[in-house]
Formats: C-alpha cells, sequence, structure tokens
C-alpha cells in the first residue's frame, strides 16, 4: 500500500503592497516627504540600530530625512534589489548624493557618491514593524579621498 507524501508547505511570495511599501519607503528621500513613512511603517516602527540622538519610531527618520534633504536636496535611494518572502525582505541599494557640503567632518567635495546600503525588513499587513540597515559610510572616505587606506595593502 502506497500513502500520499505530505507536499511541503509554499513559501510566500512578498505581496504586491509590501513591494509598494517598501517602494515608497525609499522614495520619501528623493521627494523630500519624510510623511510617505507614516503611510506605509507601523506608529512603532523600529530602526535598528538608532543613530546618535535619533527617536525612536518613524519620527527619528523623518528628522534625518528633513535634515539630510535640506544639505544634500538631491540624495536619493537607488534600489538595486528587493528580495524575500511574504513579511520579510531585503534590499540592496545605494544611498546617493553630491557632496557638496561637510558631512560627518569630510570637506564638501563637489562628487556624486554612491555608498552601498543594506536593509532588511520585517513587515505586518503591509506595513514595515523593522528595519536592519547597514550604510557604506567608510566608502564616502574612500570615496572621497579622505582616508587613503594605508595600511590596508593599498599604496
Amino acid at each position: 500500500m502506497t500513502t500520499k507524501k505530505e507536499q511541503p508547505e509554499l513559501v510566500k511570495v512578498l505581496t504586491a503592497t509590501e513591494l509598494e511599501a517598501i517602494e515608497i519607503f525609499y522614495s520619501a528621500w528623493k521627494k523630500h516627504e519624510p510623511e510617505l513613512l507614516d503611510t506605509v511603517c507601523t506608529a512603532d516602527w523600529k530602526d535598528i540600530p538608532l543613530g546618535p540622538g535619533q527617536a525612536d519610531g518613524p519620527k527619528g527618520l523623518k528628522d534625518i530625512i528633513r535634515g539630510f534633504t535640506a544639505t544634500f536636496p538631491d540624495v536619493e535611494i537607488i534600489i538595486h534589489e528587493i528580495y524575500g518572502t511574504h513579511e520579510r525582505a531585503g534590499v540592496r541599494a545605494a544611498f546617493a548624493f553630491t557632496h557638496n557640503k561637510e558631512l560627518m567632518g569630510i570637506p564638501a567635495t563637489g562628487q556624486w557618491v554612491e555608498l552601498a546600503l543594506h536593509e532588511f525588513h520585517h513587515l505586518k499587513d503591509g506595513k514595515l514593524t523593522h528595519t536592519w540597515h547597514l550604510e557604506d559610510w567608510f566608502g564616502l572616505l574612500l570615496k572621497t579621498r579622505t582616508w587613503a587606506g594605508a595600511g590596508l595593502g593599498g599604496n
């Protein structure tokens, strides 16, 4: 007698609503519309890790967006790819802007810079609940030639 094998449950893909929420989340920078975060983040959304002095929840990132877009008005986040499953997403992107003013003690260079950005999101009911992020600020040192990499095998 043969028994029917149980089929494993298929992994659900990101929904169209989840993908749209992620795209809106990043568009807030280029559009200079930090209030868009209120439409795609839960009120208790967690930004991990928080920056120095950053408030919890969407307010903290909205404050950062306002400050950064005022200083670097051409800033945008360029999404290279979004991947994941229902309620879980990874984003490979670039944080891009013209470095025309001092930033983190680095004198303005006037050059367009793109810094790698890797983020992982948890979503529930089409809204972001948690975001873990890593920006390549070290890359800014290299791209602006502020730090030449001595001691890392470079010349």
